[in-house]
């Protein structure tokens, strides 16, 4: 009888413990999770606050990047533009010292048509020396007026096309000034013998057809030089001429325009 008593009491403390283990354990185990859920739903919330706070934090700072480099920017292109307005300088006055040199020679053409010349030769001198005086001069104003045409407040890319066109006709102007003279130092000396009276041509004829010869041999070598030295062997030489053609000042003012160029490609 104990034994079966011993037997008995086990059989009853298990139907205890899986009565109590299906009635008391999912209470618990309910009631932790309702409290457990609420912590989840306000961490979820919390995230996503956080996530929000950290795009429009970095929405603003990028935006105040964007303002800066904005600001950068402008600052370095009205540097730059200043500092390419101040290196063509020279050349304004270059343009000036043109249209002063070409002056002598034109109030000396009207010194000579005010002696009334009657030799043939002397007045085609005058014709000469007369329409050099206005040419230079003209050209000379040509440029100026290309340079005053520049908008500096226009994109980088035109302005360096302005400058491009101011080039070119720096270029030609330069020619038109300096390749006369081959021939010119005669003419120089014909109109100064008309002003006395005299006729060069009439009294040093050598003097004349020797100096026009020495001219037109010399204007043919120039331009046998310029084809020479823009042959593909010589493309290093060919930039250099071009360079010096162009005129220092021009040069320094292109180059600071492509540090802007690039400055603002890579902004």
């Amino acid at each position: 009888y104990a034994r079966r008593g011993i037997f008995l009491g086990l059989d009853v403390l298990i139907v205890v413990i899986v009565f109590m283990g299906r009635r008391v354990i999912p209470f618990f185990t309910e009631s932790s999770i309702a409290r457990a859920q609420p912590t989840t739903r306000n961490s979820s919330m919390e995230t996503t606050m956080e996530l929000d706070d950290f795009k429009s934090a970095w929405k603003t700072l990028d935006a105040r990047l964007q303002r800066d480099n904005a600001l950068q920017l402008h600052l370095l292109r009205d540097r730059k533009l200043d500092k390419a307005r101040n290196r063509l300088r020279p050349l304004f006055w270059g343009q000036i010292a043109q249209i002063l040199f070409a002056l002598p020679f034109l109030l000396l053409v009207v010194a000579l048509w005010s002696s009334n010349p009657t030799q043939v030769s002397v007045i085609v001198a005058g014709v000469v020396l007369h329409a050099y005086s206005v040419f230079t001069i003209i050209a000379a104003g040509v440029v100026l007026g290309q340079m005053s045409k520049v908008d500096y407040a226009a994109p980088v890319l035109e302005i360096q096309k302005q400058l491009l066109r101011v080039r070119t006709y720096y270029i030609r102007s330069g020619m038109v000034a300096g390749l006369p003279w081959w021939f010119l130092w005669v003419v120089i000396l014909m109109v100064l013998a008309g002003l006395g009276g005299g006729d060069l041509l009439a009294r040093a004829p050598w003097m004349v057809w020797g100096g026009l010869g020495f001219g037109a041999a010399g204007l043919v070598a120039t331009a046998w030089f310029h084809r020479w030295s823009r042959r593909p062997e010589r493309a290093a030489l060919g930039r250099r001429l071009d360079d010096s053609l162009g005129g220092g000042s021009l040069r320094r003012a292109q180059a600071e325009l492509a540090e802007l160029l690039r400055f603002e490609k890579d902004a």
